[in-house]
């Protein structure tokens, strides 16, 4: 895509050379650059930097067309609402309340040696799979009256 795009550029400011009864020669030298450069431009070559593009632009008296680009930009506009509107919706998230201890625990540490069901829930953020495993481990032993 990106070398189509460069060959159809090249081929624009090509066609603006020739509109303009300027030769490649005359192009060339104004810009600052050899024939060969500028042949490789109006290819499309992406081994042209793009102040030779702008150059050729300048002789050629297209400079502002450059001004154009991401001029409105929607795309980067729109993204960048999107990323002000975050923080007024994780402002409203409320943390889910503790789980109170078990009474059926054996004893007072078992509780910490599982992962609670509120921590792997509380937001959406990654959770790993060890998490998970260990979590449904501890469901299942929970519903049979297993030892964790």
């Amino acid at each position: 895509m990106t070398e189509l795009r460069l060959m159809q550029f090249g081929e624009r400011l090509r066609l603006a050379r020739l509109r303009r009864r300027l030769t490649g020669k005359q192009v060339a030298e104004r810009a600052g650059m050899t024939t060969v450069t500028l042949r490789s431009l109006e290819k499309g070559s992406a081994g042209v930097t793009i102040g030779a593009y702008l150059a050729v632009m300048q002789v050629l008296g297209a400079e502002e067309d450059l001004d154009l680009l991401l001029k409105d930009d929607p795309l980067g506009r729109t993204l960048q609402d999107a990323a002000l509107l975050r923080p007024a919706r994780a402002a409203k998230r409320v943390a889910p309340p503790t789980p109170e201890p078990r009474a059926d625990s054996s004893t007072p540490f078992e509780e910490t040696k599982k992962p609670a069901a509120s921590k792997w829930m509380a937001d959406d953020t990654f959770v790993s799979t060890d998490d998970l495993v260990s979590l449904i481990k501890t469901e299942k032993a929970d519903q049979k009256g297993l030892p964790k």
